[in-house]
């Protein structure tokens, strides 16, 4: 098929560009939100191809992957079909309600009859309400780093974006009482100066700004164990990657994460200092964050493999296109 869908999450459109099929990826002159190309810090296949809005009214498109409600009338205007009606759609849901009024958060596509959802985790699915308007929920996938766990270093790993704007939602604010316990290297887009930010010295948060996907698994795996702070955000990719690894995890149980750090995987709770506990005892305990890593990466593994993933959405692809002959 040929699949027009936007770069909107790098994670999981890594994943999904690793299928069958042929990828149409909206660019235009200015790189902005609704036309950001291939990416440039994941390794994307040659399938994946970059297309411009003027492109796209003489090729032909099979389905697209919406993940913007401003993306119906985007595609309109750019192929001059209408998703859903003439040209086959899946609205594909990355994040958890975020308007204040959870548990009666209405979906902004709720009550149509012409899209899908596709939510990635179960929680979005749950905590969404999308009226009459169909859904389904395929699990995150994801490719498996080639990275593996050392554990080398006495310090706490941790990947978030923008953390200083989103705050407590990433569980920025809690960043400082692990950072008593040992140093941290938090990776991500615009974290330059988050020590500045927390008012802690330099020795004790250290920022990665915008590493290669690659790269920055190969410094993950160097640290002692993976901290996942996050209070209200869907599922971290990072956190799986993580955990493929063979990085022990120290997580919030929140949101998707109490599906998918079972026991025996790492440290899972609501309160604080038993966080903080398992991250000194890792600190502490080489060998037990090593046993703990091991049995993460095998659960990742089994659990959020690219395979699963990639033969889940052809599936839905097939039944969605076939549906609409």
């Amino acid at each position: 098929m040929n699949i027009l869908l936007w770069h909107v999450h790098g994670s999981w459109t890594t994943s999904f560009v690793h299928g069958k099929h042929r990828y149409l990826i909206p660019v235009t002159p200015d790189r902005g939100p609704y036309g950001l190309g291939r990416a440039r810090t994941y390794p994307w296949p040659d399938t994946a191809v970059e297309i411009t809005p003027e492109q796209l009214r003489s090729t032909d498109v099979d389905l697209v992957i919406l993940q913007r409600p401003e993306e119906i009338d985007l595609t309109h205007q750019w192929t001059g079909r209408t998703p859903g009606r003439d040209l086959p759609a899946i609205y594909v849901e990355h994040n958890t309600p975020k308007d204040g009024n959870v548990p009666h958060s209405r979906h902004p596509l709720a009550d149509r009859d012409d899209l899908l959802i596709a939510h990635v985790t179960a929680f979005n699915q749950l905590f969404w309400d999308t009226g009459t308007t169909r859904t389904t929920v395929v699990d995150h996938g994801v490719v498996a780093p080639s990275a593996r766990y050392t554990g080398e270093l006495d310090r706490l790993a941790v990947v978030i974006n923008e953390p200083v704007r989103r705050w407590r939602v990433t569980g920025t604010d809690l960043l400082p009482r692990f950072a008593e316990i040992a140093p941290l290297d938090v990776f991500g887009m615009k974290v330059a100066g988050l020590a500045d930010h927390l008012g802690l010295p330099a020795d004790r948060i250290t920022s990665h700004d915008d590493v290669p996907q690659a790269r920055m698994h190969a410094e993950l795996g160097r640290r002692r164990a993976y901290l996942h702070l996050c209070r209200w955000t869907s599922l971290g990719l990072s956190l799986i990657e993580a955990m493929t690894i063979g990085m022990p995890v120290v997580a919030l149980a929140t949101t998707e994460a109490v599906m998918a750090v079972p026991p025996g995987a790492g440290a899972l709770a609501t309160r604080i200092d038993t966080l903080l506990d398992a991250a000194r005892r890792f600190m502490e305990d080489p060998a037990e964050a090593r046993r703990t890593g091991a049995t993460a990466r095998a659960v990742a593994l089994d659990r959020y493999g690219l395979d699963r993933f990639l033969a889940d959405w052809d599936r839905l692809l097939e039944e969605e296109t076939c549906a609409s002959r």
